[in-house]
C-alpha cells in the first residue's frame, strides 16, 4: 500500500521547525506575496530558501504557494518571482489561477505544480484537463463527497489532495467576496478579515433599532461560522477513497495548534499504514484534538451534505483546555532545559510535556531559573528560562500547564 502523506501548515520558520519535529511528510509555506494567508508571517524570498534547506536536511517536502487570483499588472511580478522560487528547488508551487498555472509550466517546468483547492476541482474531466496543463497534484474542492473524490481518483491519473483538519470556508472553496464587501480586503488575495466569525443578528424594517439574534449560544451568535473539519475517525475511509495527501489546515494558528494536530495524525497514519485491519481511534487522540482552541468538530461533506455533528463526530473543548507555557529550545544538562516562554507559569506547577511518540505526558516543574540564572518563582511571557523537570524531554517539545482555563 503507497503510504499516505500528511501534510502540515508552515505559517513561519517555528512552525515550520514544529511540524516537522512531530513528523509532517510535507508543509506548505509561502512568500511575503502572492498568496491567501498573507498575515500568517509568511518568509521572505531568503527565508524561503533557508526554510527548502532545513526541511530538505530532515527529508520533508516542502511546498510554496502562490494562489492568489492575480490581476493583469501583477503578472509580470509573478513570473519573475517564480523564475526565483524555481532556482531555490521547492518540491511544488501551490497555484490556483490558469494563467499563473500557464506562466510556472513555462518558466519553472521542472517544479511540480500543485492545484489549489480555490481552483474549485469538483469532477475526472476538470482534474484530467489540469493534468494536460501540466499539473501534478489537485486539492479538490471541500464541497466533494467521499464518493464523489474516489471517482476522480480512479478516472484520472493525477494525485489526490484532500483537507482533513481546521477551519472551513463558508463559501464555494473560499472563494469568498464578504471581506472585500465590508471592509475591502478581498479574500482572494490573501486579506480575508474572517466576517463569517463575526456576531450577527437581524432587524425587521418596522423596528429599526432593535436586533435580533439569529442563532446563538453561550459564546454569541455566529449566522456564518462553520463548524471546525476533524476526520481523525475516519482516515481508513479517506485512504481508500485515493487520497494521496492528507492536509491539515492552520497557517495561522500557533505552534500548540500545529504541534498537536500534526502529531496526531502522524500517530494515526502510522497506526493505520502499519495495520489497517485492527486500526482504530485512540481516545487520546481525541483528548489532544479536544483540547486545542475548536469550533464544534464536524465531517465537512464528506458524508453528504452536512447535518448536525453526531456525539462521535464533535470533540467539544474541554473546561480545562491546553495553555502553552513554552518551547524548549536548547538542553541545559540532565533533566534541565531552556524554554522560549509563552505564557507566565511557577516553580513548583504541575505540567505535561508534548513528546513526539504517545499522549501528553505528566511532569512537574522542579526548579526554575530565569534569564539572570537566578532562582526564580516566577516567569513572564516573551523570555527565556531554564527549568529543571522530573523527566528529560528533546528540543522542539512543548510544554503545557495542566488544569488552566487558559
Amino acid at each position: 500500500m503507497k503510504r499516505v502523506e500528511l501534510l502540515a501548515p508552515a505559517g513561519s520558520f517555528e512552525k515550520l521547525e514544529i511540524a516537522v519535529h512531530y513528523g509532517a511528510d510535507a508543509v506548505y509555506v509561502s512568500g511575503k506575496e502572492f498568496s491567501l494567508r498573507n498575515f500568517s508571517g509568511n518568509f521572505t524570498e531568503e527565508e524561503l530558501k533557508a526554510a527548502m534547506d532545513f526541511a530538505h536536511a530532515r527529508n520533508v517536502k516542502i511546498y510554496v504557494a502562490c494562489n492568489i487570483f492575480p490581476r493583469n499588472h501583477e503578472l509580470e511580478a509573478i513570473s519573475g518571482y517564480l523564475e526565483r522560487l524555481g532556482a531555490m528547488g521547492p518540491d511544488a508551487v501551490i497555484i490556483a489561477d490558469p494563467g499563473v498555472v500557464m506562466l510556472a509550466a513555462e518558466r519553472i517546468p521542472k517544479i511540480p505544480i500543485h492545484l489549489s483547492t480555490q481552483a474549485n476541482t469538483t469532477n475526472y474531466l476538470s482534474a484530467r484537463f489540469w493534468k494536460r496543463t501540466g499539473v501534478s497534484r489537485i486539492n479538490v474542492a471541500r464541497e466533494l463527497s467521499l464518493k464523489e473524490i474516489r471517482l476522480i481518483a480512479e478516472r484520472s491519473d493525477i494525485e489526490i489532495e484532500a483537507f482533513v483538519h481546521g477551519a472551513m470556508c463558508i463559501s464555494y472553496s473560499g472563494r469568498c467576496l464578504l471581506s472585500n464587501f465590508l471592509t475591502g480586503r478581498d479574500g482572494n488575495r490573501g486579506e480575508c478579515c474572517h466576517p463569517c466569525r463575526w456576531k450577527y443578528a437581524v432587524m425587521e424594517e418596522t423596528r429599526p433599532g432593535q436586533y435580533f439574534p439569529v442563532e446563538e449560544d453561550e459564546r454569541g451568535t455566529y449566522l456564518f461560522s462553520s463548524r471546525d473539519l476533524c476526520m481523525i475517525e475516519h482516515l481508513p475511509q479517506l485512504v481508500e477513497a485515493g487520497i494521496d495527501s492528507l492536509k491539515i489546515e492552520g497557517r495561522m494558528k500557533g505552534i500548540n495548534y500545529v504541534a498537536s494536530v500534526v502529531k496526531t495524525y502522524r500517530e494515526a497514519v502510522d497506526r493505520y499504514h502499519d495495520d489497517p485491519e485492527t486500526y482504530r481511534v485512540e481516545e487520546n487522540w481525541l483528548r489532544e484534538l479536544g483540547g486545542i482552541s475548536h469550533r464544534p468538530y464536524g465531517t465537512g461533506f464528506y458524508f453528504g451534505r452536512p447535518a448536525p455533528p453526531l456525539p462521535t463526530e464533535t470533540l467539544e473543548a474541554p473546561e480545562t483546555p491546553q495553555r502553552l507555557i513554552g518551547r524548549v529550545i536548547s538542553s541545559a544538562g540532565k533533566n534541565r532545559v531552556r524554554l522560549d516562554v509563552r505564557n507566565k507559569f511557577f516553580a513548583g506547577e504541575a505540567v505535561e510535556i508534548l513528546t513526539r511518540k504517545g499522549p501528553a505526558r505528566p511532569d512537574r516543574i522542579m526548579a526554575l531559573l530565569g534569564e539572570d540564572s537566578h532562582p526564580a518563582e516566577f516567569v513572564q511571557p516573551n523570555t527565556l528560562a531554564d527549568v529543571v523537570l522530573r523527566n528529560g524531554c528533546e528540543i522542539n517539545d512543548l510544554i503545557r500547564r495542566v488544569g488552566s482555563d487558559g
